[in-house]
């Protein structure tokens, strides 16, 4: 498998909180990556350096054999290469689902309004929401507007999918829809590095596993590596806190 993204020492500050200390990873064509770990630990800030929503302090981000982080390098296009799926949705309340998922095509990709809209009816029948193109966000429930937001990531037509705890801010209900629309997508072949807190989910999908502790990649491995026999004390004590939770 080709590599798609290679961090290579990674570095991230917020004045003298050092978040990020020293990251490599590298994220293959096809392959499913998903990092955990307890809040604080640097996952999400991670995966907002990867499309750099937040500026790294040090390091090297290589898409396709170059830093993106070089002087003069591209990267609004660089971003455009990468799907996000936030916690809150993201969704323009005054736009329609298919405009939500048509907009971004045609003013960045600049593609046709009858092009846009294949592509977003294609996507959004991939996640169930074909039906709403004419909702507002404001008419949806959580998981559907959530659902609506892999479908407008997936109308750019990324090279990799990148999903921050995609469903930490829905209600227990409705977390199941959205696992297995993500579910579904991973049969497809598509790239996607996944932030999430659902354990099942991610020893079920995930080619590869990264526990993050303090800013730094604690352990990684396959999933029966990472859940069935984990080599530090911190993984272990994370995931007996997680699996086991005291009643």
């Amino acid at each position: 498998m080709n590599e798609v993204i290679k961090i290579e020492h990674l570095k991230k500050n917020f004045g003298d909180n050092e978040v990020l200390k020293d990251v490599n990873v590298t994220v293959k064509q096809g392959e499913v990556v998903t990092i955990i770990g307890s809040s604080g630990s640097g996952k999400s800030t991670l995966l907002r350096c990867i499309n750099l929503l937040e500026k790294p302090t040090s390091g090297k981000i290589i898409y396709k054999d170059t830093n993106v982080l070089e002087k003069g390098y591209d990267l609004p296009k660089y971003r455009t290469h990468l799907g996000m799926v936030f916690q809150q949705f993201n969704l323009f309340n005054n736009m329609n689902v298919l405009d939500n998922c048509t907009s971004g095509q045609i003013t960045v990709l600049k593609r046709s309004k009858e092009e846009a809209k294949a592509v977003a009816l294609k996507n959004l029948e991939k996640v169930g929401m074909e039906r709403f193109i004419n909702a507002k966000p404001g008419q949806l429930s959580g998981g559907q507007k959530q659902r609506v937001a892999i479908a407008r990531a997936l109308s750019m037509d990324p090279d990799v999918m990148l999903f921050d705890e995609p469903t930490s801010a829905l209600d227990p209900e409705m977390v199941g829809e959205v696992l297995k629309t993500m579910k579904d997508l991973v049969d497809t072949g598509l790239t996607m590095v996944i932030v999430t807190h659902e354990m099942a989910f991610a020893r079920d999908v995930s080619d590869r596993i990264i526990f993050m502790d303090q800013g730094v990649i604690a352990e990684e491995g396959t999933a029966e590596e990472l859940f069935g026999n984990p080599k530090h004390e911190r993984t272990k004590a994370f995931l007996s806190r997680i699996l086991n939770p005291t009643i």
